[in-house]
């Protein structure tokens, strides 16, 4: 009998253990993730600068663009040019084989040349045809004067009228000669103006500096109008097509300041201005276009490329500003953690503008004071009244 309870004591003393060292470890949790200092990194409160950001994406769009293509269609013989060159205006970038187009030229020419020579021949008739009619009018009128003498007979001072009737008819039929060939010479001259157009069809030349961005045919193929054989866009308006929520419409104009970041460079902003902004939101995304264009490019750069644009909507000198990742939101109230006897007070603040880092405090902190965060990517967060110690 005294062993059985000698072991029920020494049973329920192990099971009192167990719980106490259960109790133990619980506690000394609670008191390690409650009260065991917290690492925290400090930010002195000063004054300084906040800019205001209204972000969107987009991508790198060229305003003025165009395919170049024939217009005739033929085989190309060459093509001077390949993407990623620069080209100027008017600049020849290709030629389509002119063989054929050279010898139509030289046959109309040629007709040209016999249009001309008829003309000559024409206006020479036209010559002899006059000095006919003069000499037929004055016989005629000789021949009248001497009838009425009754120097000739009625026969000759017939044959003296109509003479003149048939230099007179021979002008007519001259001066029609001519003017028919007159004619015959311009729709030559037409026929000739039109295949040297041809001709001249034959050399494709850039419609305006750019930059080649794609080339889409070789010597050898055969194009037609419409085909595309180079694709050009002018550097001088390539614009950031970005897409900005349309609840940041109000807060947008054109000749705002922005700075791009393009995906090829996350870590380098280029500056930029909005240049203009889109009339129509897209009714899927609640999304309206603003074409940001920067004042420079990367070394590397291509139309259709991925990048963030932030512009610029307002910026303040303010007396006290602190970084947002200092921000701690208690009921939908910003406040800030700072230090009092070693312990981390949370203070409620009232804000002013925000930027894309940095709040403006317009109560509740002022130049001087500290504020606390969390040290490192993974620290705990600080709870109202816990220690904290700098790491």
């Amino acid at each position: 009998m005294g062993a059985e309870r000698s072991g029920t004591w020494r049973r329920r003393l192990w099971t009192a253990g167990k719980l106490a060292l259960v109790l133990a470890l619980i506690g000394a949790a609670v008191w390690w993730f409650k009260f065991a200092p917290v690492a925290i990194e400090k930010y002195p409160v000063a004054s300084g600068e906040v800019v205001a950001e209204v972000m969107g994406t987009g991508t790198l769009e060229a305003h003025v663009k165009a395919t170049i293509s024939t217009k005739i269609p033929g085989r190309l013989a060459k093509v001077d040019v390949d993407q990623g060159d620069q080209v100027k205006g008017e600049q020849i970038v290709g030629r389509l084989a002119d063989d054929d187009l050279k010898h139509e030229v030289e046959i109309e020419e040629a007709n040209v040349a016999a249009r001309k020579a008829t003309v000559e021949r024409l206006q020479a008739d036209i010559v002899h045809a006059k000095a006919t009619l003069e000499l037929a009018t004055a016989t005629e009128g000789r021949k009248r004067r001497l009838i009425a003498a009754k120097a000739v007979s009625q026969e000759e001072f017939d044959q003296a009228v109509e003479a003149l009737a048939v230099a007179r008819a021979a002008q007519s039929r001259a001066e029609a000669a001519l003017a028919e060939g007159r004619k015959q010479l311009v729709a030559t001259e037409k026929a000739l103006e039109f295949r040297q157009a041809r001709l001249e069809d034959a050399i494709i030349k850039a419609p305006f500096a750019g930059v080649v961005i794609r080339r889409d045919r070789n010597a050898g193929d055969v194009v037609v109008p419409g085909s595309s054989i180079l694709a050009v866009v002018s550097t001088e308006e390539l614009w950031i097509g970005a897409w900005v929520d349309e609840t940041q419409m109000a807060r947008l104009q054109p000749g705002q300041p922005a700075r791009v970041v393009f995906r090829s460079e996350p870590d380098r902003s280029y500056a930029g201005k909005v240049v203009r902004l889109g009339r129509e939101t897209d009714r899927e995304t609640r999304e309206t276009r603003v074409d940001v264009a920067p004042r420079q490019l990367p070394a590397n750069w291509s139309v259709g490329q991925r990048a963030e644009v932030y512009i610029e909507t307002a910026r303040k000198h303010a007396e006290a500003i602190v970084p947002l990742r200092f921000l701690v939101w208690r009921e939908g109230q910003p406040g800030v953690f700072v230090e009092g006897n070693g312990r981390a007070e949370w203070r409620s603040l009232t804000l002013g503008l925000r930027g894309r880092d940095m709040a403006e405090v317009v109560d509740g902190l002022k130049s001087g004071e500290v504020v606390l965060a969390p040290a490192g990517a993974n620290a705990a967060k600080v709870a109202n009244g816990q220690r904290v110690v700098e790491p």
